[in-house]
């Protein structure tokens, strides 16, 4: 018997291995958070599925999403990222990882981790929600609208309401399993 699967995963290996594997699994650990919120600031306008399929290029690229290295990285070390064809080249995005490091950093000190300050917004539990179809998964919600506000005022660039929502997704701060995928009990 086939399992049933959100369908916006399609039958795409990689695809298919993330949804199975990672996407809505809650993840409290900060390095994992911040490689999250860098693929997702790097997805802005484009598809997931194209920055999955970069991961691994952005992983060697960003040195294992180390953010304390990237909180420092030189003028020279951007300007080899931009003559990277394994990641996006988009400057404006090269540069918002380097200024959203340092800031990750900032929320660490304030808060003790970047996980106590992100799952606070939740309370700690994750938001299940109950949809029946795609159609109904929103793109943002007021929740990812005070998040991105609050990261936003704290420097961080590229961190959209929908950009923040899809982070939520991924990092499992809400359950957007459709109610009769095999994984929307699981995680």
């Amino acid at each position: 018997m086939t399992k049933q699967r959100c369908s916006w995963c399609g039958d795409d290996p990689l695809y298919v291995a993330y949804h199975d594997n990672e996407w809505g699994l809650p993840v409290r650990d900060d390095r994992t958070l911040f490689e999250f919120l860098l693929l997702e600031t790097f997805q802005a306008g484009l598809s997931w599925i194209t920055i999955l399929r970069k991961r691994e290029n952005f992983r060697k690229a960003f040195d294992d999403f180390d953010y304390q290295k990237i909180a420092n990285y030189s003028e020279d070390k951007i300007a080899f990222l931009l003559q990277d064809a394994g990641i996006i080249r988009n400057k404006l995005k090269v540069n918002s990882a380097v200024t959203n490091a340092q800031n990750f950093i900032k929320i660490q000190k304030e808060f003790g981790s970047f996980s106590k300050y992100i799952w606070g917004f939740v309370d700690g539990k994750p938001i299940k929600n109950t949809l029946k179809a795609l159609a109904e998964c929103p793109a943002n919600t007021s929740l990812s609208d005070k998040i991105s506000k609050d990261l936003k005022k704290r420097g961080f660039k590229f961190v959209g309401s929908t950009v923040i929502y899809a982070h939520m997704q991924a990092t499992g701060m809400v359950n957007d399993h459709l109610v009769d995928c095999f994984r929307y009990n699981e995680v």
